[in-house]
């Protein structure tokens, strides 16, 4: 083995044009060899790019371990950076000195360029490596997650971290995972839904988390995941939801304004997606309304449906991208029937709700609403859903002692990472997927 003797602080492969003539150390794993009877070629990669290595064979030490360094090992070269307008990656070459393999690879790989996405999850840090747009999205990701944030606590929230194991299941009851707690059961938070109404009635006036949500939906569809991460915000002393739906659009444009100024180039090179910052207002189209367009171009001809199925969705974003131009559309009035019983509804129209779902070139991306905040009629409406009111008896009375009018909406972040970069499934969307299927690695 080669040990450097020079430079041993690391230098990017970023940086490696501005030290033309300068000895630096890279540290990599190799991407491909071409070992010719008189060149070693060796690319190596970082995750910021990749550089040839060129070493004329001499019969000594170094020439053996680059014949020796499989495929993705991890590798530490030091050596001269030379302008070389040939070579295709950057014009510009490293003339190794030393190097050292730290961690060779075993060869063959597990993965190559023909393995299914099935495959490929099984040896995720291996295919997130080996893909440059992979690492990309991961840094998008945590951009997008930034603006939401910044928007958020500009405009007077407090982030809150709330419990993910719960005594009682939220909600409905429904699509919760059980768990054992000290001998009793207790469940993976569903959402942090009621926690954030909970904030609201302890006077903290608006709230917002970014944490794991939990869903035991036994969907195998390319958007869904049993665990995710949700962007929930809650706003005291809204007087309906057209204030939430405010709220959200100007968060979402100011996060894409910040993807947009950071990665926008790298994004159309990687992912050949323009990101583009939307303008405000989002159009809204009541469901009723939604339903007659829909239904006006071939959707549900039965006429059966009272929710919006993935086709509905991906249709109606299509129409209203020709009819107003815009990718986002606020979905609102939804059915009482199919919406949570602590929705608020409309005067005189008990049978609609506050409500409203955010579209996304056709992906539902949130779902939100004005909240009911009295408990006489939050506890009817939950009783009218056939809701035992005992195991509800904590949220319920943080209604009893002055909880203001509030609303809030809930967002997926790795579905609105898959509508940026055009993503074919939430798998690669996110870092270690979680479905019915699949729990490891």
């Amino acid at each position: 083995m080669i040990h450097p003797t020079e430079s041993t602080t690391r230098t990017l492969v970023s940086q490696l044009r501005s030290r033309i003539g300068q000895t630096v150390t890279v540290c990599g794993w190799v991407q491909t060899s071409r070992l010719q009877s008189v060149m070693q070629f060796v690319l190596v990669r970082d995750h910021t790019g990749t550089v040839q290595l060129t070493h004329r064979r001499d019969g000594g030490a170094l020439e053996a371990v680059l014949d020796g360094a499989a495929t993705e090992s991890a590798v530490r070269v030091t050596g001269r950076v030379v302008d070389n307008p040939v070579v295709k990656l950057g014009g510009l070459e490293i003339v190794p000195e030393a190097v050292e393999v730290p961690a060779p690879a075993t060869a063959p790989l597990p993965i190559d360029e023909q393995s299914g996405p099935e495959h490929r999850l099984d040896w995720r840090f291996l295919d997130i490596r080996r893909r440059p747009a992979a690492r990309l999205g991961f840094t998008v990701a945590a951009t997008l997650e930034q603006g939401l944030r910044e928007y958020a606590q500009a405009h007077g929230c407090t982030e809150l971290h709330t419990p993910k194991l719960m005594g009682t299941a939220s909600e409905s009851g429904a699509e919760v995972f059980r768990v054992d707690y000290f001998g009793r059961s207790a469940y993976l938070a569903q959402s942090p839904q009621f926690y954030k109404q909970m904030a609201i009635a302890s006077g903290i006036d608006r709230v917002f988390e970014v944490g794991p949500v939990f869903r035991a939906e036994p969907s195998y569809t390319s958007r869904h995941a049993t665990e995710f991460t949700g962007v929930d915000v809650e706003l005291g002393w809204t007087r309906d939801a057209e204030e939430v739906q405010a709220f959200e659009e100007g968060m979402i444009a100011h996060a894409l304004a910040l993807v947009a100024e950071r990665h926008g180039a790298e994004i159309q090179a990687e992912f050949g997606v323009e990101v583009t910052v939307p303008k405000t207002p989002f159009p809204r189209l009541a469901m009723a309304e939604a339903q007659e367009l829909l239904r006006g171009a071939g959707w549900d001809p039965e006429g059966g449906k009272t929710d919006l199925d993935a086709e509905g969705e991906r249709l109606l974003g299509s129409l209203m991208r020709e009819r107003t131009g815009h990718q986002f559309v606020f979905v609102t009035h939804y059915p009482a029937s199919i919406r949570p019983f602590y929705h608020a509804r409309p005067a005189g129209r008990p049978d609609l709700t506050l409500s409203f779902d955010l579209l996304w070139q056709g992906l539902e991306v949130t779902t939100g609403a004005q909240r009911e905040h009295r408990y006489d009629v939050l506890a009817a409406q939950a009783a009218e859903k056939g809701m035992s009111l005992e195991p509800l008896t904590d949220y319920l009375n943080c209604f009893r002692y002055g909880c203001p009018p509030h609303g809030g909406f809930g967002m997926g972040l790795s579905r609105m990472l898959m509508v940026l970069l055009g993503l074919g499934s939430i798998r690669d969307a996110v870092f270690l997927f979680r479905g019915p299927n699949r729990l490891t690695p």
